[in-house]
């Protein structure tokens, strides 16, 4: 059932994850100066789903129950509707700038229970693991690549064959595994999922690499070591988004992690690893998912810019002009791309409707490369504004009167211009802006393997057609013999 913020921080106070900050165990990461932020924050919109205005949009009924609408399963294009819609709600709460929010793999859950036949002997452990994070209302969060000891070596090809995650052994209650994985963003989720992320190679031993499943974050022997903190403040005039927004990202390390079977998904499938994404469909929903929020971070960078314009009269310039409308292109491009997902989705099949997959390849390899652009054209248009920036401190103490004075706009008193600068630092110069465009950069892979994927998976023949029917061409011409 839908939960509330109260009863995520109170799940989280009874069950801490098995975090580390600077050496020392983090008891209660409600309280704690670095996650309370965030702990926070994540709790608000669990409380959006008990908001009259919003609870409709936000959860659907079933049996009596109000359940998380992005677990709702997509029996047809209307459900993907309702579930972006939910999507964008949430994402519009926090500009688009929080990466792991609940719905986000929520997606890739509800595609695996629809799709639960593919996992073959695991299938009802699939359908259990969802209906138990359904009926709870759970945060999970997940971890990703293997750690970069020497990326031109495979998993099996590593000094230790358990750097990478791997089966130790198989007992009558469960397996063991060792190992470790980057990265971790939001620790003080309820659970870590532990899926396949990068392509298996066939070899000996490589089967032990080849497993997914599910365990809770205070799992013994689990450990998320985390960098160091992006919120520098507590003040949300001074630090508004990082002091609210830093999720934190975790080296997870598996120090002989007990997994029972019951929580187990693939098992020594090397196949079953390599295809889990694209065959359940689990692709297509999580960049749905995100498709959505990239329109609600892009929306958010438009007002900014537009307003940060006006406050200074910068919009009258024409080149600030081109800026602005640099910006209104980028974010019709992604409207396009997620509209068309919805309109040409198609089920897959286990009758699970899936958002098309060539418009989601199409934004999701698009927006790395716009994203570095769109933090320019703020920088640009904010120029040194962005960096001329006292404190919430500064305007209550001695000087604040100079700051009045020196610091208003063409629209806006100094404290209203400050807070609105402030936000595009944090947006785009902090160490929490600097790690938003490393995010955007890498959040779907390295973008040159992204396109070579691309070029491997879309259908490019229609368009060779076209040109050979056009140059007269009665079918496609034999391949050229060596030293023709």
């Amino acid at each position: 059932m839908a939960r509330t913020g109260q009863q995520y921080i109170e799940a989280l106070r009874h069950n801490p994850p098995n975090l580390w900050y600077k050496g020392e165990k983090v008891e209660d990461p409600a309280a704690h100066p670095v996650f309370k932020g965030i702990v926070h924050s994540l709790a608000a919109l669990y409380d959006m789903q008990h908001d009259p205005k919003h609870r409709d949009t936000l959860t659907y009924e079933e049996g009596g129950e109000r359940y998380a609408m992005s677990l709702l399963p997509a029996r047809s294009k209307a459900d993907l509707s309702r579930r972006s819609a939910a999507y964008k709600l949430w994402a519009d709460a926090n500009l688009g700038m929080m990466g792991r929010c609940p719905d986000y793999l929520n997606a890739v859950l509800m595609a695996y229970e629809q799709s639960a036949d593919f996992f073959g002997e695991f299938a009802d452990n699939v359908r259990n693991y969802v209906r138990h994070v359904r009926e709870n209302d759970l945060s999970t969060t997940h971890c990703l690549t293997n750690p970069q000891v020497n990326r031109a070596k495979s998993v099996t090809e590593q000094p230790d064959p358990y750097i990478p995650v791997g089966v130790v052994k198989q007992t009558a209650e469960g397996i063991v595994v060792r190992g470790a994985r980057m990265l971790s963003t939001l620790p003080t989720a309820d659970e870590l999922l532990v899926f396949p992320s990068t392509l298996l190679k066939e070899g000996p031993g490589a089967d032990k690499y080849a497993v997914a499943f599910a365990i809770p974050t205070n799992t013994p022997g689990l450990h998320f070591i985390s960098r160091e903190s992006m919120a520098v403040g507590e003040s949300s005039y001074d630090h508004p988004l990082s002091s609210r927004l830093e999720e934190m990202d975790c080296l997870t390390v598996f120090d002989d992690v007990f997994v029972p079977w019951e929580r187990i998904f693939i098992l020594g499938d090397l196949q079953r690893c390599n295809n889990a994404y694209a065959e359940t469909g689990a692709l297509m929903h999580m960049a749905h998912q995100v498709v959505v929020l990239k329109n609600a971070k892009t929306e958010a960078f438009l007002g900014l810019v537009s307003l940060i314009g006006e406050t200074i009269g910068a919009d009258a310039f024409p080149h600030v002009q081109e800026k602005i409308a640099e910006l209104i292109v980028y974010l019709e491009a992604m409207k396009g791309f997620w509209t068309r997902a919805e309109a040409e989705a198609r089920p897959n099949k286990y009758g699970l409707y899936c958002p098309d997959r060539a418009a989601l390849d199409g934004a999701r390899n698009l927006y790395p490369r716009l994203y570095p652009r769109i933090n320019e054209i703020v920088q640009q248009v904010s120029a040194s504004g962005l960096i001329t920036l006292p404190g919430e401190a500064d305007f209550e103490g001695p000087v604040g009167p100079y700051l009045e004075k020196y610091l208003q706009s063409a629209t806006l008193p100094a404290r209203e211009r400050v807070q609105l600068f402030r936000l595009a630092w944090d947006m785009t110069t902090s160490a929490f802006g600097a790690r938003q465009t490393l995010y955007e950069r890498f959040f779907f892979g390295d973008p040159v393997r992204m396109y070579q994927t691309l070029f491997s998976v879309y259908d490019k023949e229609p368009y060779k057609a076209r040109i050979r029917a056009f140059l007269g061409w009665s079918e496609q011409p034999k391949e050229a013999v060596a030293g023709d």
